[in-house]
């Protein structure tokens, strides 16, 4: 495809018009996002609706396509509005022009996260319109915002409501990954966060002395166990080549807080660990190892996990006959010939919501030999892989709403 092809492209100009809406944290505007979806919908002759289950600073866009039997189930096609914060003097191309290069790649904050899939559900929709398809299912298509920031203000609180029960949701598909493979990772569960933070106590006085019980040494034991059980995950990792990280648990200190002199030793200091808990893992026993790792330490430790990260382990979408919707999937990667592997979700994403509510969901990003660069530098999707996807979508959703 040549570059005139490309700026000529209906469905490649689209998906840079969105690009170029800076909807960006720490601080999104929405309401860009929200002028252009309105366009979308009118293009395409179907309604929106926008929801604010939190405050209008946090919007949800649903488009709706009835299907012939409306009765049935919905099929939600999931995306989100909101991308991480960009560094523009570390890219090569604007984070927000959209170039395409030479060599066919369009450059932009979203290209692989996750504006193009919310597009591509568009454009494949439109392609269906366009050739008369009418499909059993309704289709709602949604645009949430915060997932970035973990989806406090979007789906989180968006579940809950009746707006989303009247959708009548009966499968979901959401964002995967980008693959430098011919293999597209097919995401069918998630590890559950268990973020906590040791605010540790211990004797302060002059930085001279040999103090005893002090935080900071505290501190060096509980760093120390929490250190030797990633170092376990790692092992586990080396050891079997058929894990992914995502089969682990994963132990990261991203913070360590505490002193204001360099003389004097202080009565408090802090550590802020990130973690992800395996599913194989059981919950109430990792908590109950970190609250014992503290009393160990010497005491005056108080242990606070992120309250609304606290849940229990959400089950995995059943991926076997059982689920028609994983069937109709699997039929629609068969048929087109791709390769795929299922696999837990190392970060997190909207679809964690959609299963605690009881209802299968997939993450899937049609981006195989791609390079991964959600939330890099540079972050760019090639033209071709981006219009193949729309193909892509065109099977899987005509196969899982006609079921």
């Amino acid at each position: 495809m040549s570059s005139n092809t490309w700026e000529s492209n209906e469905e490649l100009q689209y998906f840079r018009e969105y690009l170029r809406i800076p909807s960006v944290h720490p601080n999104p505007n929405y309401e860009p996002c929200l002028e252009f979806l309105r366009k979308q919908a009118k293009l395409l002759d179907l309604p929106i609706v926008v929801h604010y289950p939190i405050d209008e600073k946090a919007p949800v866009a649903i488009l709706t396509w009835q299907g012939l039997e409306p009765e049935l189930p919905s099929v939600l096609l999931n995306s989100h509005m909101d991308v991480v914060a960009v560094y523009p003097e570390n890219w090569t191309h604007p984070p927000f022009a959209a170039d395409i290069d030479e060599k066919g790649r369009i450059f932009g904050r979203g290209s692989q996260d996750m504006k193009c899939v919310g597009m591509q559900y568009l454009a494949a929709i439109r392609a269906l319109k366009r050739n008369g398809g009418r499909l059993k299912r309704t289709i709602h298509i949604s645009f949430v915002a915060d997932e970035e920031t973990g989806g406090q203000l979007g789906m989180a609180p968006f579940v809950d409501s009746d707006d989303f029960r009247k959708l009548n949701i009966g499968f979901s598909l959401d964002e995967g990954m980008a693959s430098p493979t011919a293999v597209m990772p097919v995401y069918y569960a998630e590890r559950t966060g268990r973020c906590v933070t040791f605010k540790i106590s211990g004797q302060a006085g002059h930085g001279s002395l040999l103090l005893s019980n002090t935080a900071g040494e505290k501190m060096n034991y509980i760093l120390g166990k929490m250190m030797d059980f990633r170092r376990s995950q790692v092992e586990r990792l080396k050891q079997n080549p058929q894990l992914t990280v995502g089969d682990v648990t994963t132990i990261n200190l991203n913070a360590i807080n505490g002193g204001v002199q360099s003389n004097v030793v202080p009565p408090m200091m802090s550590l802020f660990f990130d973690c992800r808990v395996a599913l194989d893992v059981n919950l109430e026993q990792f908590e109950a190892d970190l609250l014992r790792w503290a009393e160990e330490a010497g005491g005056g430790v108080e242990v606070e996990f992120m309250r609304w990260l606290r849940r229990p382990h959400t089950a995995p979408t059943v991926t076997n006959e059982t689920n028609p919707f994983w069937v109709a999937f699997k039929k629609s990667i068969d048929e087109l010939g791709l390769a795929i592997k299922l696999q837990v979700f190392n970060g997190g994403t909207d679809s964690r919501y959609i299963r605690r509510m009881g209802i299968p969901a997939l993450g899937f990003s049609p981006m195989n030999h791609t390079p991964v660069l959600l939330h890099d530098h540079d972050e760019w999707l090639h033209v071709d892989t981006y219009l193949k996807g729309i193909e892509i979508y065109q099977k899987i959703i005509t196969n899982v709403a006609n079921i």
